[in-house]
């Protein structure tokens, strides 16, 4: 089964009364009182322990959150990159797929909580309680893990490359098609006959002593089995509505979009549903073939994605983040790519016909063989860019920055506009190597 094939839905299919404003996941109110004093949301916690915590996809980058009771608290998708949360309590919370890159979590106690597929690159740890907690699919490259406290924990499908967990106690710890745990660094870390190795195997003490680490002998025990934990639909709040917005009637959770068959069967399903997911967190995602047409996924994080074939038809990708992303043969025809970042992005075969792409970042991007025809990539940043055998029929180029560009063979037309913003010619295309046609 899956890791995270239950865990917090991508999105919610909303049906909108008027304009498609829609509310934001979290709520507001707790939202500003955590922002405004650690000291007083303490207090309302202990006040109301029972309270459902909701800030799932809350902006909280760089927040002071030292100290804070977060408890159980829903934060999936939340962005805490580069925040303060040295000895917070996160104990039971889910944060799922939330954005904590280099956050400082010295001492927190993140026991029992649910960090899949959560980004976790360059994070303080030390000595932080991740006791049974669920950190399949994250990201801890080059995390700081030393004196932690990860027993019965999940780092199935992890992400390890030179995480450092020296002085780590991993008994039971589950490595299961980890990556790069031999790049981890491991020296007086303690693991047991229950921890398993990314074969799938146990570790056994003379593994254990090639790594510097210690070695524990326990008795047997099954792994930990990892529940989801149950989301509540968001609470809608008319008077914390944005301004101009409207109210959004909230039907069924949709499938999680890196579970691509499921949510393919539900497009197939439901080709009329609306698709808002503005601002996610799916760096790393492998969403190879995924139907993402006429989506909205603006200023979204698609970092070293995997989007082969892929279908972004039409879709508004304005501002998404799709450096070093795998998008070979995507479908991005008449797609938004206004302002996106496709730096070093593998293009290479994909359907871009009709695509704005004004302004976007495509340096040493690989576009061997694509479909550029009709493309606006006014102002665009082409350095060192690859369009060996593109075709630029119609494409306007006017200011984009094409110094190192690959034009070798790539299709030139009288309706292709140059930098200069003339109509190209043949010697234009001539001098870049690339074959005009008169058509």
């Amino acid at each position: 089964m899956k890791t995270h094939s239950l865990a917090v839905p991508a999105i919610i299919l909303v049906i909108t009364l008027s304009t498609p404003s829609i509310a934001q996941a979290y709520n507001r109110d707790q939202l500003k009182l955590l922002q405004k004093s650690v000291a007083e949301w303490n207090a309302m916690r202990n006040q109301q322990p029972e309270l459902a915590i909701d800030l799932s996809k809350a902006n909280l980058e760089d927040a002071k959150l030292n100290g804070a009771n977060l408890s159980k608290a829903n934060l999936s998708k939340a962005d805490l990159s580069g925040a303060s949360l040295d000895q917070a309590n996160l104990e039971g919370a889910n944060l799922s797929m939330t954005y904590l890159k280099k956050a400082n979590m010295k001492a927190v106690n993140a026991a029992h909580a649910w960090l899949a597929d959560a980004n976790l690159n360059g994070a303080f740890m030390k000595d932080a309680s991740l006791k049974a907690a669920n950190l399949a699919g994250a990201n801890l490259r080059w995390a700081k893990m030393s004196g932690a406290d990860l027993e019965q924990a999940s780092l199935k499908d992890a992400v390890l490359f030179e995480a450092d967990m020296e002085g780590a106690n991993l008994k039971g710890t589950q490595f299961t098609k980890a990556r790069f745990l031999g790049n981890a660094i491991l020296k007086d870390a303690v693991l047991s006959n229950n921890s398993v190795l990314p074969s799938g195997e146990p570790v056994t003490r003379g593994w254990a002593m090639t790594r510097d680490a210690r070695f524990a002998k326990e008795e047997p025990a099954a792994p930990l089995e990892f529940v989801p934990p149950v989301v509540a639909a968001p609470v809608i709040i008319p008077e914390n509505m944005p301004a101009g917005g409207v109210q959004a009637i909230p039907a069924q959770p949709v499938p999680d979009v890196r579970d691509v068959e499921e949510w393919n069967t539900m497009r197939k399903n439901n080709p009329e549903t609306k698709i808002e997911m503005t601002e996610e967190k799916l760096g790393h995602a492998e969403l190879g073939g995924v139907d993402l047409r006429n989506a909205t996924l603006y200023k979204s994080d698609l970092e070293r994605a995997n989007l082969d074939k892929a279908n972004l038809a039409g879709a508004n990708l304005a501002g998404v983040n799709f450096q070093r992303a795998d998008m070979k043969e995507a479908n991005l025809k008449g797609a938004n790519l206004e302002g996106a970042n496709l730096d070093r992005a593998f293009l290479k075969g994909a359907d871009l016909s009709g695509a704005n792409l004004k302004g976007a970042i495509l340096y040493g991007a690989m576009l061997y063989g694509a479909n550029l025809d009709g493309a606006i990539l006014t102002n665009a940043s082409l350095f060192d860019a690859n369009l060996e055998k593109a075709s630029l029929k119609g494409a306007d180029l006017t200011g984009a920055t094409l110094i190192g560009v690959n034009l070798t063979n790539a299709l030139i037309s009288p309706t292709t506009t140059m930098p200069s913003g003339k109509k190209a010619t043949r010697g234009w295309a001539t001098l870049n190597n690339a074959v005009f046609i008169d058509k």
